[in-house]
């Protein structure tokens, strides 16, 4: 079977359930359960500390993994990232009290707080600035009112926790990141679990495409077709059934979800009607 570890809690557990669920795989029904055996998927999946999965995949003890890149570079170890999966996503900053610095080169001698401890010494070291690392689990915003630090490395989202603070980031981003799945490097497995990983890399790929697209249906007159085919033409072209008398068809297209409603105001103006929309819960491209 492919063991796979899933984060058990904190802001990437719910979403990265979310996903698994909606690619077919079983859901844990307690947040006690450690531990899901999903035999008709041929996968188990491990529920572990998001800071842990690193280490448990770079082992070998599970085969894959699902945990922030961030996370991932901070516990240095080796992986192979097979598919971004497009939640969690945030932005690695400095910050420090306002007015106060505006660039990275400012961090010389500094005192740093940080959760990321080894990923803030990577970053400093890359670029030959010398500084001191003080390694905090959390609430890093309160350690330059404190007097533990004069410098924060966090991660920002939306900057209000920062600016209650009485913090501003300043100058570029450490990194972006996003939750990921990954793999150890060289990973080898039998045909049968390779098998099965390859499935779930398909399956995670088509949720996340059908996240990002609905289905668009609508009837038009058979002597509109061109032009209602410009405005949707598909991922390779819209399918058509001619209706019955042949003066109207139908369309079906796949299309993508921020354009839906442009979409839709188009293809009325165009003489299209009974336009509808529906969700894709999962696709195969």
């Amino acid at each position: 079977m492919l063991r796979i570890a899933v984060p058990n809690k904190g802001a990437l557990s719910d979403p990265a359930a979310d996903l698994l669920q909606e690619a077919g795989y079983r859901r844990r029904g307690t947040a006690k359960e450690l531990v899901v055996v999903d035999e008709d998927n041929g996968v188990e999946l491990f529920h572990l500390r998001p800071r842990d999965i690193a280490v448990y995949v770079g082992s070998g003890t599970v085969d894959v993994g699902i945990t922030g890149q961030d996370m991932l570079l901070d516990s240095r170890t080796p992986a192979d990232e097979i598919l971004p999966l497009g939640f969690a996503g945030s932005t690695f900053r400095f910050a420090a009290p306002v007015g106060t610095r505006s660039d990275v080169s400012e961090l010389q001698g500094a005192r740093i707080a940080t959760s990321y401890e080894n990923l803030v010494e990577d970053y400093l070291a890359e670029r030959g600035i010398t500084a001191e690392v003080v390694h905090l689990d959390g609430a890093v915003e309160s350690s330059i009112r404190l007097g533990v630090a004069d410098v924060i490395a966090d991660v920002v989202e939306t900057g209000t926790t920062l600016r209650q603070a009485g913090l501003e980031p300043f100058g570029e981003a450490i990194m972006t990141s996003e939750a990921v799945l990954f793999s150890r490097p060289g990973l080898e497995l039998d045909d049968e679990t390779q098998h099965v990983l390859d499935v779930l890399a398909r399956r995670l790929r088509g949720v996340l495409v059908a996240r990002e697209y609905v289905m668009l249906d609508y009837d038009i007159p058979t002597a509109l077709l061109e032009r209602a085919a410009a405005i949707t033409p598909g991922l390779q072209s819209p399918t058509v059934s001619p209706l019955h008398g042949g003066e109207w068809s139908a369309v079906r297209a796949m299309v993508d979800i921020r354009s839906a409603h442009r979409m839709m105001d188009e293809l009325y103006d165009a003489g299209a009607r009974a336009i509808l929309v529906t969700a894709i819960q999962a696709c195969r491209i």
